[in-house]
This record gives C-alpha cells, sequence and structure tokens, in this order.
C-alpha cells in the first residue's frame, strides 16, 4: 500500500509550510482570528510546553478556542483527546480513564470533576502571548476522536495528524481563492476534517457558533464569501428550509455522514446551479475513504478499485476499507482494542446493494427494523418518501406491534405548510403511502405516516434515531 506523501510532523508546522498567510483567518459568531496569531500564539498563557508528554484532554466551549489549543499541543502532548460539547457529564470520567488524562484543558467549570486541570485562556480580545518552547523537537502525538453512539459511553478511536490528513491535498492552485465552511463541529470527525483542510492548504475557515441559528450562521456565511462549505445531508436539509440559505453562493458544496440520496442531490443542484456538490464516504474509524462528484447518489462500481490509496471490498452486503486513513485502534484504559481485522480491514457497518453499474448506500446494518422476520433499512424508506414533492425531510422507525413485533412508521415534515394542506391531511398521508407502495415492497412501507414539525439533529449533524 502507498505511503502518504509528505506527513506533517505537527499542525503547527504544517501551517507555517503552508505558504503566505496574509488575510487568512478563523471565525465563529463571536469571534476572528488571523491564521498566523494561531500558528505564533498560545492558547494557555505561554504555558502550553508544561504539556509536553503528556495524555490531554481538550474541553473547550467554543471551536475556536478547541482549534488554538490543537494547533499549540500537536507535537507536544502525547495524546490531544477531544471533547465534543454535547459529551453527556456521567461520561466523562471513563472517557478520562480510558484515555489516562494527565491533564485537562479547559474554560469550563460546570464539568463536575475533581481532576486537576490546566485553565484555558482564550487569547481572542486581549494581548496575545507567545509560544513557549518553540523549537524544541516535535512528538507524535496520538488524537483521541469520540463516536457519536446513541446510547452509551463513547468509544475513544485513536488516529494520528497523519491517518487524519491523508485524504487532504496540499497542493492548491496558487492564487486560487478559497474560503471554507461546515456545519460541523471541529472536535467531531466531519468538522475535523475540514478544519484540517483549511489549516493544511493555508485556507480561511468560518465555523458557526455554539448555540448559532442557522440563518444567522448562514448570513455569516454569505458576508465572509464562503466557497466551499460541507455538512450532513441533515443539514442541508434544514438550511433549504431557512429563507436565509438564498444568502450563500458557495462554489463548491460537500455532504458526508448520511446517505445522500437524490432529493437533496437535486435540490441542491437546482437552489444552488453554479455549485459544484459532492458526496463523500467516511467514518471516525475508516477514515475518508472517496467523494463522488457525478450528482447522482450511491457511486460507480468502479470507485471499488481505482480510488487511490484506498482498497475496499464488499462482504455480506458490507463496505470493509482498508488504508492508511484508518484509524489504529479502540482506547480502553490501558488496554487497546482493535479496529481492524487480521488483513487489515475496517468494517464500516454501512450496507450497500447493486443495481445495474452502481452501489447505492442502504442503510447501517446496526439500524434494521425487523418486521415479521423481514429486515427494513430506514434509510431507504426515508429516501423514497422524500421524493414526494410536499415532503422537505422524513424519519423512518419502529413502533412496537404485539403480532409483527415491529411496525414500520414515518415522521414526516413537510414543505411550507397552507390551510388547505392542513384541511386534506389525511389525504396527504395516504398519498404518501401510495408513493411507498408504488416502489417498496409491502414489508417495507409504513403502517402510518405522521406529520411533526421538524426533526431533532444530533450536534453530529445526523437525524436522532431512536428505537421505540
Amino acid at each position: 500500500m502507498k505511503k502518504p506523501h509528505d506527513s506533517p510532523v505537527s499542525l503547527s508546522e504544517a501551517l507555517k509550510a503552508a505558504g503566505d498567510l496574509t488575510g487568512c483567518f478563523i471565525a465563529d459568531g463571536q469571534a476572528r482570528v488571523s491564521l498566523g496569531d494561531l500558528v505564533a500564539c498560545s492558547a494557555l498563557d505561554g504555558r502550553g510546553d508544561e504539556l509536553r508528554g503528556m495524555s490531554v484532554l481538550v474541553m473547550t466551549t467554543d471551536q475556536i478556542s478547541a482549534a488554538f489549543t490543537l494547533c499549540e499541543l500537536d507535537g507536544v502532548a502525547s495524546r490531544l483527546v477531544l471533547c465534543p460539547p454535547d459529551l453527556p457529564q456521567e461520561y466523562l470520567p471513563s472517557v478520562i480513564a480510558s484515555a489516562q488524562v494527565d491533564a485537562i484543558v479547559t474554560d469550563r467549570t460546570d464539568f463536575g470533576s475533581d481532576f486537576p486541570a490546566v485553565r484555558y485562556v482564550m487569547p481572542c480580545g486581549r494581548e496575545l502571548v507567545p509560544r513557549a518552547g518553540e523549537g524544541s523537537p516535535a512528538q507524535r502525538t496520538e488524537w483521541i476522536l469520540l463516536t457519536s453512539g446513541t446510547s452509551g459511553p463513547p468509544k475513544l478511536v485513536v488516529h494520528t495528524l497523519s491517518s487524519l490528513s491523508g485524504a487532504i491535498q496540499r497542493g492548491a492552485a496558487a492564487g486560487e481563492r478559497v474560503i471554507w465552511s461546515t456545519f460541523y463541529d471541529i472536535r467531531r470527525y466531519g468538522g475535523l476534517q475540514i478544519f484540517l483542510r483549511a489549516m493544511l492548504t493555508g485556507r480561511s475557515l468560518v465555523l458557526k457558533g455554539q448555540v448559532e441559528p442557522t440563518a444567522a450562521f448562514l448570513g455569516r456565511v454569505g458576508e465572509l464569501g464562503v466557497t466551499h462549505i460541507s455538512g450532513t445531508p441533515s443539514h442541508w436539509r434544514r438550511a433549504l428550509m431557512s429563507s436565509a440559505a438564498s444568502l450563500i453562493d458557495p462554489e463548491y458544496i460537500r455532504l458526508s455522514g448520511e446517505i445522500a440520496d437524490q432529493t437533496i442531490l437535486n435540490q441542491l443542484h437546482s437552489f444552488f446551479p453554479n455549485a459544484r456538490i459532492a458526496h463523500a464516504f467516511a467514518s471516525t474509524e475508516a477514515g475518508v475513504a472517496f467523494a463522488v462528484n457525478d450528482g447522482a447518489a450511491g457511486f460507480p462500481t468502479s470507485v471499488l478499485d481505482q480510488t487511490a490509496d484506498v482498497e475496499m471490498k464488499i462482504e455480506n452486503r458490507t463496505l470493509w476499507i482498508r488504508s492508511t486513513r484508518n484509524a489504529t485502534c479502540y482506547l480502553n484504559g490501558e488496554t487497546q482494542r482493535a479496529i481492524r481485522n487480521a488483513e487489515g480491514f475496517v468494517d464500516t457497518g454501512d450496507m450497500i446493494e447493486l443495481r445495474d453499474d452502481r452501489f447505492y448506500f442502504v442503510g447501517r446494518e446496526d439500524g434494521v427494523i425487523n418486521v415479521g422476520g423481514q429486515k427494513v433499512h430506514p434509510e431507504e424508506v426515508e429516501g423514497v418518501i422524500n421524493r414526494h414533492p410536499e415532503v422537505e425531510m422524513s424519519l423512518v422507525r419502529t413502533k412496537k406491534n404485539s403480532i409483527m413485533g415491529a411496525l414500520v412508521v414515518a415522521d414526516v415534515v413537510l414543505k411550507a405548510a397552507s390551510e388547505s394542506m392542513e384541511r386534506d391531511a389525511r389525504k396527504l398521508q395516504q398519498e404518501i403511502l401510495q408513493f411507498c407502495r408504488e416502489t417498496l415492497s409491502s414489508y417495507k412501507v409504513p403502517s402510518a405516516v405522521y406529520f411533526v414539525p421538524s426533526l431533532a439533529i444530533a450536534e453530529s449533524g445526523k437525524l436522532v434515531r431512536r428505537h421505540a
């Protein structure tokens, strides 16, 4: 297998080597910082070198604070543990124990731990302090990402800067104007990919504020001239429901994290006719595998054996991936658990099926609904419902049944509702069900359709899926 080229020693060194950073910045709803300051200044009042060789939990209230800390401590700390903002309080002790944390970098006072913490000082809006220990040799730092499971403690996934940056091309054309943005949080894999993409190529980055409404965020994206923006299909469905979507004019839109069905791809093409639209496949464990740029859902069969630096295969209808972008292992205290099988492949848990000369994702292996012994993938049913012209988005879930064990039901968000739509709700429900009957096997057709004002989207940007 080919080795990654020009693997960065540390994030700061890579950012310094990215070229002229004049005019480049990172911004959220509250602050804006130049990339020059990000690479040269301390997030910790010049105390960062005190953490040399330590396992450090990064637990900040905002993304720019996390960005400063990552830039300062990569190559200094032995381990950086990225704590997402939605980590439940009760899981913090297990994360600290599993990652063998030596220090916590935080500006929070509400995490309820007696563990000694290095207090974080955000340099924005005050005199910037140079970093200490500049010129000291960089060490290999492990980056620990937390998975976003639906229940139970998160898994701790071990990466390196090299595995995280393996899909990023650092030879961007000189003079090309690129400003990145993302709906994701950079403390999760999807957002971290965009953060690193911007940093390693010396590009500006616009981040969403922690409690910033979608409309306000889209307004800032437009004002700051963002050219490239990423998010999940659910992020984009929510964005298109906002009148503020007309305020942005991206050149490139990237979807990942969920199945990109043809409906959302068509909607984006229609709303942003001048944008290049791609959907990528990646996971925290497997890393970035490939991107699809032809405007169609699924991916051509040629992707399996013609993707550089990535090997893929299908076993039991599930996609397996082997590459230098794979995570190393799971952490569990002093022990490590394998992510890869004996051949070095990672089971993504994403199920696909072949139709003509194209593969299509149908859902997660662990998300199947069992209806009388028949398996139903919620995402497949949602893809059909979302094609209905009156539907904005949908969530298919299970409902317990004493005879069948489980039934399929659908929560549906309609496009701008009208009085006539409210009067004809039952008629529209039957129309959507008939829409499903024309495409799906009978056991996959929902037993009921419920109209709801909105659907919950997790901090990861994915629809919140719960078992009934």
